[in-house]
């Protein structure tokens, strides 16, 4: 008996660990791992490197129907395209994090971006993980997890993902740019941040990124087995 292959909804706010979480639980599965957070920067990069103003949705509406984004495996991990051009390094500068949150809460670009996610879980075996998976995207996804944690933690995390890359920021500007993401996230009328009623709650706060992980493959593996014994 083949086993299903599960589409698995990972949520929560920013730097919660969800990210990493997705890719090396995806990873363990044998399944694709879409990183919507990225797909949504790509957008804003487009938005930032054409001079539109990120509430200005007539214009980011147009721009869109021109508009390619595209996720790849390397050997490196996940590869980034928009409209043919490798975009991976350029949606994680300060500035890309800085309007994301405004241009990802336009109505046309997450109709978009909704389409393209839920073309690519279709047949199941994907791990997604983004701010509106378990409610908007994939509201029956086979399995939801909802990633938290204190933002001092999330701050700290950003702080050393940038002083990796050379960026150096103070880690209590990163405290705030935080706090005011989520925020926005929270309020805003398009697929606002929240945790479905459903998801299984994580604070990633005082855990290592493999334990994280475990948890997630645990839970997945045995509702795989769950179902193929039943």
């Amino acid at each position: 008996m083949t086993k299903r292959r599960l589409v698995i909804a990972i949520d929560g706010p920013a730097a919660s660990g969800k990210s990493t979480t997705a890719r090396l639980a995806a990873e363990q599965l044998g399944y694709m791992h879409i990183d919507t957070g990225a797909m949504y920067r790509a957008v804003t990069l487009k938005v930032l490197r054409a001079g539109l103003s990120s509430d200005d949705s007539a214009a980011i509406a147009k721009m869109l129907s021109g508009t390619r984004v595209g996720l790849t495996r390397s050997e490196s991990g996940l590869a980034v395209f928009l409209d043919g051009e490798d975009v991976t390094s350029a949606i994680r500068t300060p500035a890309v994090t800085r309007a994301v949150s405004a241009v990802s809460s336009q109505k046309a670009v997450r109709e978009a971006m909704v389409r393209e996610q839920r073309a690519m879980g279709r047949d199941g075996g994907i791990v997604l993980e983004g701010r509106d998976i378990g409610t908007v995207v994939f509201p029956k996804a086979d399995l939801k997890f909802f990633m938290v944690a204190g933002i001092r933690s999330r701050a700290q995390r950003r702080h050393k993902e940038l002083a990796e890359r050379g960026e150096k920021i103070p880690l209590e500007h990163l405290e705030r740019e935080i706090a005011d993401r989520d925020s926005r996230d929270a309020s805003r009328a398009e697929s606002p941040l929240r945790r479905a009623e459903d998801a299984i709650e994580i604070d990633t706060s005082d855990l290592t990124i493999e334990q994280q992980v475990d948890l997630v493959v645990r839970i997945a593996k045995e509702k795989i087995e769950k179902e193929s014994a039943g």
